[in-house]
């Protein structure tokens, strides 16, 4: 990631940001997407759905991310045995007062780490909906909101369906991001072998909560030219419709589109990126860097397309190529 430009402020910030990258590198080798992911979704207070075999150091990122902005971290490793009240918490009958009293879950966290998220029944994903959607959890006639930054980042793995419950269309809508983590290079996988003969690296808190939540702020000031959100939108639209884009033989691939949902993702999203990539406006490299990931689990993909072993990225990729991208007439000063 590059130097933050601007004033003294955004120098300083863009400092934080380096130094938060350089402690998370002492445990992760490699991942620089899934990172960079991360901290867009921390600043665009969105959520990550990560996609990838096991022993890539999924669990590993977000904890070592955790411990760099000094927040809170819990895990729950989802089993087909766990209920709603694992996660959100439950009242609990007190005996010597004859009352009951509410005992939260580990959802009230700054980066929850859903582990696993697939192998769980839908009611215990769909327990998740309100925390994702707005920030607060209801258990019986009280609401508790969770703490801030908050951020949920669930995994899952694509190699095995045996014991494991597909995340529904409305759940998987509420991630900002689904991204993919692939297999190291064979550098990099030296690298890690050559850390784990070695006592793991302790990892110092760089900024607080409280830093990060200023630094949210400082991300919604960054400047987006009208020009983008209309490509946004257009490349939402574009996913219902591939024929708007004379993309027409694809249509019969895709059963349902992204929701306008996409859209703002995209937007906050690019949002974002500009401001880790040290600017106060987005450029169009911003939006078209995460379109992938912000659309890719948005598709509903039909029975035409499993047959044709044509995936979502596949798609996606066609409607982009032959979506003009704009050029941006103003750029926020």
């Amino acid at each position: 990631m590059s130097n933050w430009n601007g004033g003294s402020a955004g120098n300083s910030a863009g400092s934080q940001n380096e130094q938060v990258l350089y402690e998370v590198k002492k445990t992760i080798v490699g991942q620089d997407v899934l990172l960079e992911r991360l901290l867009v979704a921390l600043l665009a207070r969105g959520h990550i759905l990560v996609e990838g075999v096991p022993g890539l150091a999924k669990t590993l990122a977000v904890k070592s991310l955790a411990e760099a902005i000094g927040g809170q971290f819990h895990r729950v490793q989802f089993t087909p045995d766990l209920v709603p009240a694992d996660i959100l918490g439950t009242r609990v009958y007190h005996q010597p007062t004859g009352e009951f009293q509410v005992s939260l879950g580990p959802v009230f966290t700054n980066l929850l780490l859903a582990d696993e998220i697939n192998r769980a029944p839908a009611k215990v994903q769909s327990a998740l909906l309100e925390v994702m959607q707005e920030t607060q959890v209801t258990i019986g006639r009280e609401t508790f909101t969770v703490p801030e930054p908050f951020l949920v980042m669930a995994t899952q793995n694509p190699i095995e369906s045996e014991g494991t419950y597909p995340l529904p269309e409305a759940q998987v809508d509420r991630f900002m991001m689904k991204v993919l983590v692939g297999y190291p290079s064979e550098t990099e996988e030296f690298v890690i072998v050559e850390r784990a003969l070695a006592a793991g690296a302790a990892i110092q808190a760089i900024i607080d909560p409280e830093r990060l939540v200023a630094m949210q702020r400082e991300a919604d000031q960054v400047y987006v030219d009208p020009a983008l959100i209309e490509y946004a939108v257009r490349l939402s639209a574009a996913t219902r419709d591939p024929a708007r884009v004379g993309l027409g033989d694809l249509g019969r691939y895709v059963t349902y589109g992204a929701s306008p949902r996409a859209s703002i993702s995209l937007v906050l999203g690019a949002r974002a990126l500009a401001y880790l990539r040290g600017r106060d406006y987005v450029v169009p490299e911003d939006v078209t860097d995460l379109a992938l990931d912000v659309l890719r689990h948005r598709l509903v993909l039909s029975y035409e397309a499993l047959s044709d072993d044509v995936t979502a990225d596949a798609v996606l990729t066609g409607i982009l190529g032959a979506l003009k991208v704009p050029e941006p007439a103003g750029r926020g000063g």
